[in-house]
């Protein structure tokens, strides 16, 4: 799954177009490495998310195979990393 679209999913982000901007403007890397949209999300890589008031690690656990997934259920797709 696309980087946007699994961030979009997941729900990191509200809307895919704020995940796409975030990624444009480079505050988005899967394992260390500063990603593009179109990168594949894999089972284990760390996505990091570069916020204003500090960053944000998530393991990724499964990929979705719909569209968007509940909030309840966030937590069978990621795990955040302290």
């Amino acid at each position: 799954m696309r980087l946007d679209k699994f961030i979009n999913a997941t729900n990191i982000t509200k809307r895919r177009s704020i995940a796409q901007d975030m990624i444009k403007n480079s505050v988005v890397s899967i394992n260390s490495k500063v990603a593009k949209a179109s990168k594949n999300v894999e089972i284990g890589d760390t996505i990091t998310v570069a916020y204003l008031k500090g960053d944000k690690s998530y393991r990724v656990l499964k990929i979705p195979t719909t569209k968007s997934t509940p909030k309840s259920l966030q937590h069978e797709y990621i795990e955040e990393i302290e």
